[in-house]
């Protein structure tokens, strides 16, 4: 086998790989990016469900033991697939103790220390403040239902060109129109100017040492329909590697690496939060929401809109407040998810069979127009904990794409399990007030507890015993080698973490420079931030 050679080596290619690929390759470094899903674009984007579509061929979804986790499986990641829904966390957040009962963060980095970096995201994606003229009729439900029991409701800050948008809620299976600020649109392909490559189809499996203080990174290839066939395999030194293949896949890389590498950090593979994540689904009465909310559509209908729209744009953050003790505080959101695991884990209220599938269902099912689901997040104990990694990737495939069956254990704490009720209580409180909805949380009967928004397995801080990594995204122990992905997040948000993950990538940016030049790599930090192009870019003709 012969081994390739590169100065900077990243595994995966969501917001924490594409960030650090544009700063190293515009910086002069010669940069190899290894992607484990497919690489799609607009034109491959489509609109439906069905196996063998955009939907999933670009996601995983791994079932563990108490909690599955949903995320990006392509180029360009998690972006690709996200809602697009870029808030900022609250400053509360960055003074968490959660589970160890002291700061979680490290002291270097507060919401004030963090802005400069959430700012230069948000130029490049750009984020964009909606305002009411946006609004789906989902949202506008969600926000009068709100008004109406007494609390606040906001438009949420997103990465959407709205006048590309067609607010045809396809989104999740990769947006057609280039409306959706993934990450195809402004790092990949400013990174792909200045040299870097990015190679599709490539799953890493291991890191080794390679001499003279390099590393060697040891990948399948894999089969573009079937992602259990692996078609070949190889290895690539570098003088530095970044991990950024996502909390739920970052984690068994680094522990299979352990027999080859060293010791890993107590941490790798502990602390993983799902974000304090639950989904509840209230089924709207028409009528009392044209007498209630006194809202109608151009057909005349009060509602019966659950599918026109795009992801989340509008929230109640009434209980996003700083005096409020931990476990406490949560955000409220308005989410169309699409078919498939909406529908499965929605469960009947009052059934007197099974509540998630049977007769009653049919029934729901039939008034699935009259749905609204809202998306909680709150703040979980850190308590998910990987075991022994498959022989290869971070699953046991079960399907050709999309399903696995991962190492993740989830048993949530009771301090957990009070926020998940906190919430629920007061979706139900302000969507069945007067009659308006009947609501029930989805079912974790099914799949566990459940998250798009994994975070923490290889999380940053202060304490070696609590943190794999040291404030500079740095594995613990091992120089050189860098975590930047949701994984290095230390504690849930309890908004939507997109954000918050990129601007921390961008913040990690000056150190993995001064890191690379220090172990040989000619590179400077310093290049403009990059220009957004129109349409996503699609992978280089052979």
């Amino acid at each position: 086998m012969t081994t390739e050679s590169t100065d900077v080596l990243i595994i995966g290619s969501g917001f924490g790989g594409s960030i650090a690929a544009y700063h190293l390759a515009a910086g002069g470094a010669k940069v190899t990016v290894l992607e484990r899903g497919p690489w799609l674009s607009a034109k491959d984007f489509d609109h439906d469900y069905l196996l063998g579509s955009s939907y999933t061929r670009a996601f995983d979804f791994v079932a563990g033991d108490g909690m599955s986790l949903l995320g990006g499986n392509c180029v360009g990641g998690g972006s690709v697939v996200y809602f697009a829904a870029l808030p900022r966390a609250p400053g509360f957040v960055f003074d968490r103790q959660g589970s160890i009962g002291r700061r979680v963060w490290p002291a270097a980095i507060s919401r004030e220390a963090l802005n400069p970096w959430y700012d230069r995201v948000s130029e490049v994606l750009p984020v964009t403040q909606q305002d009411w003229g946006d609004i789906t009729y989902s949202g506008g439900l969600w926000a009068a239902a709100c008004n109406h029991s007494g609390h606040t409701a906001n438009p949420v800050p997103v990465g959407v060109d709205a006048s590309r948008c067609t607010n045809c809620n396809w989104m999740m299976a990769g947006c057609r129109f280039d409306a959706k600020q993934s990450l195809l649109l402004n790092y990949l392909p400013a990174a792909l100017q200045h040299g870097a490559e990015i190679r599709p189809l490539h799953e890493v499996q291991k890191i080794s040492h390679a001499g003279d203080g390099r590393y060697r990174v040891h990948y399948n290839t894999l089969d573009d329909v079937d992602y259990r066939v692996a078609t070949g395999s190889g290895e690539i030194d570098a003088k530095i590697v970044i991990v950024a293949a996502g909390a739920g896949a970052t984690p068994p890389i680094l522990q299979r690496s352990e027999e080859t590498l060293g010791t890993m950090p107590h941490a790798v593979g502990r602390y993983f939060s799902g974000n304090g994540e639950r989904l509840n689904n209230a089924v709207i009465n028409e009528e009392r929401a044209a007498e209630l909310l006194g809202i109608r559509r151009p057909n005349g209908k009060a509602y019966e809109a659950y599918q026109i729209g795009k992801g989340p744009v509008v929230a109640c953050w009434d209980f996003l407040d700083a005096g409020l003790p931990e476990y406490d505080r949560f955000s409220m959101e308005q989410l169309f998810f699409p078919p498939g695991l909406g529908t499965i884990l929605t469960q009947v209220q009052d059934a007197t069979g099974p509540s998630w599938f049977g007769r009653e269902k049919k029934e729901l099912l039939r008034r699935w127009k009259s749905w609204l689901t809202i998306f909680l997040m709150t703040e979980d104990d850190n308590e998910g904990v990987f075991g022994a990694p498959p022989p290869t990737g971070n699953s046991f495939r079960i399907s050709q794409q999309m399903l696995g069956r991962g190492p993740l254990r989830y048993d949530p704490t009771p301090n957990t399990l009070r926020g998940w009720a906190q919430a629920d209580a007061k979706v139900k409180e302000i969507l069945e007030k007067d009659g308006l909805a009947t609501v029930m949380p989805w079912t974790n009967d099914v799949v566990g507890a459940y998250t798009v928004h994994p975070l923490s397995s290889c999380r940053i801080g202060d304490d070696p015993a609590t943190s794999a990594l040291d404030d500079r995204h740095e594995l613990r122990g091992h120089p050189g080698i860098f975590v930047t992905d949701g994984s290095a997040v230390p504690t849930a948000l309890t908004v939507n973490p997109a954000l918050t993950i990129a601007a921390l990538a961008e913040r990690a940016i000056p150190g993995i420079v001064a890191a690379a030049r220090d172990r040989g790599v000619d590179v400077t930090y310093g290049a403009p931030l990059p220009k957004a192009v129109t349409n996503s870019v699609a992978r280089p003709a052979a």
